[in-house]
């Protein structure tokens, strides 16, 4: 049987290729080697004795771009969170709370003046908002086209006017920039966090890791905010597979590609139900980190930079109650609203960085939370809903691969064990109390460490962006001009992650390489 195009790998990505691919009259096969699609963006019955719709392994949602909305005819609703994010310190002996508001500016400006370093603390805070919104501007349209030359995007930036920009983003770390404009180690911390979520960075690195990551996490759809998909990842995915279904993508799951023989054309191998089968393809995309290609293609080198450390740790959990805070002045309905901040002060991270290059899981887990449930209870059933419950799901930061390759199930423990010390610093009742449990007992958590990651969605260490975070610039000459999806491979192409400005829910470079195949 020969189809048009094979997509290995049933993550969003591959769905919005498969999708474009089917609506231009392609036919399309999906092939998934686990027993559901959807890959890190899936929402699952986490803990079976409760009906709730955890999304498991990504939360949140900026960077998909509403022209893939609206091409695909998709009905996504992202939610937004009416807070921004929560943190909590300790200021002369009383417990207090940085609120960041994402609907009442009065509420933020109060906060942050709140922080002790006057007028100028709340002034430097908007100029670092509205030179993200300028970069943001300037090049979020063009994740969906073309990859340009560092230099004539250096040379825009300038004629622009905004060649002060261009130096703090992309030319000097990160961490100078947010140092230069605010002085509490607080709020530096909230901002610095945006370029540390999922690399093994910080502020200060020299292989701008930081600013890359930075980047990402602050341009989505030009105002970098970060909305609650409704109904979960799930219902990203279940959009996606609908509409591939009704233009005739067959997807198979439990389906492991084992081989691409580039012999006399393009054949796929892959194995099903104990049987080894083998299809015909014209192009095959990747759906996958581009280290499995090498695998699949029988490990021929593909150039490219070793894989980046993954260092993300994701702590599910499922909550009878939110928990009361310390800080007296705020309602735990809003402290969970947004992004909790957990032991994220600036030095704070550059503090747990330093621990885990000597090889220690650090004493403070530096993380963020987020509870789905207070924007979109609709993952709960309503008899859940109708007693209190929430989710919450935590984003540890620092906590690398090599951490957890020796005994993974006795580091996640102790990781487990260092977060809910650090949350319960700032809450007036253990999170303990609050957790569900199961008929024996069991609280309702579960934690995935970046060697879970790697086991389960074949991400190599553990790393959720498969490699380093790429620039939005065509980093090799020769790229100049392409859409950052191609291999050395004719008719193979990258459509996950690992592709040039690829990493988190966004399925770019599902429909970038899309328009490589299709050649518009």
């Amino acid at each position: 049987m020969l189809y048009d195009t094979i997509i290995i790998g049933g993550g969003h990505n591959g769905l919005v290729a498969a999708c474009y691919l089917a609506k231009a009259g392609k036919k399309v096969l999906i092939l998934e080697k686990n027993d559901y699609i959807g890959g890190g963006t899936t929402s699952q019955k986490v803990f079976p004795e409760y009906e709730a719709y955890l999304s498991r392994y990504s939360y949140l949602v900026s960077l998909f771009p509403k022209e893939i909305s609206d091409e695909l005819d998709l009905d996504i609703n992202l939610l937004r969170r009416s807070v921004a994010s929560y943190t909590p310190y300790v200021q002369n002996g009383e417990h207090k709370g940085l609120i960041i508001s994402n609907i009442d500016e009065a509420i933020s400006k109060q906060s942050v003046l709140a922080l002790g370093y006057g007028e100028a603390e709340w002034e430097g805070y908007q100029t670092i908002l509205k030179k993200q919104q300028q970069f943001a501007g300037l090049i979020w349209d063009s994740f969906l086209s073309p990859l340009k030359s560092k230099e004539e995007w250096k040379a825009y930036f300038e004629q622009q006017g905004y060649g002060e920009l261009w130096q703090s983003f992309v030319e000097e770390p990160i961490g100078k920039f947010i140092e230069s404009h605010v002085q509490s180690d607080i709020l530096r911390g909230v901002l610095m966090t945006d370029a540390k979520i999922g690399s093994y960075t910080h502020a200060y690195d020299l292989s701008l890791l930081q600013n890359k990551t930075f980047i990402y996490h602050i341009i989505g759809n030009k105002t970098g905010e970060w909305r609650v998909p409704q109904g979960g990842m799930g219902n990203v995915v279940a959009q996606l597979i609908e509409k591939a279904m009704n233009l005739g993508v067959v997807l198979k799951t439990q389906a492991e590609v084992k081989h691409i023989d580039r012999e006399d054309g393009l054949k796929v191998i892959y194995s099903y139900d104990e049987r080894e089968y083998s299809i015909n393809a014209k192009d095959v995309l990747l759906n996958a980190a581009p280290q499995v290609l090498e695998k699949l293609l029988g490990h021929i080198p593909l150039p490219g930079k070793p894989t980046e450390e993954g260092t993300a740790f994701k702590i599910n959990l499922l909550l009878k109650r939110l928990p009361q805070l310390k800080d007296t002045k705020v309602q735990p309905e809003q402290a969970f609203a947004g992004t909790f901040h957990i032991n994220q002060s600036f030095e704070q991270m550059e503090q747990t960085f330093d621990a885990v290059i000597s090889g220690k899981i650090p004493d403070t887990i530096a993380c963020e939370i987020y509870c789905h449930t207070l924007t979109d209870p609709s993952i709960l059933s309503e008899e859940l809903q109708a007693q209190g419950y929430h989710t919450l799901t935590v984003f540890g930061l620092d906590l690398p691969y090599e951490l957890f390759i020796k005994d993974n199930e006795a580091a996640k423990k102790e990781v487990v064990v260092k977060f809910l010390k650090g949350i319960n610093t700032y809450l007036a009742e253990p999170l303990e109390d609050c957790l569900a449990t199961d008929h024996e007992g069991n609280w309702c958590l579960e934690a995935k460490s970046s060697v879970d990651l790697e086991k389960e969605l074949g991400m190599p260490r553990g790393n959720i962006f498969h490699n380093g975070l790429s620039w939005f610039y065509a980093e090799a000459a020769e790229a100049v001009g392409k859409w950052g999806v191609e291999t050395p491979y004719d008719h193979i192409y990258i459509c996950g992650s690992g592709a040039a400005r690829g990493g988190a829910v966004s399925g770019i470079p599902g429909r970038n390489a899309v328009k490589v195949v299709l050649d518009v």
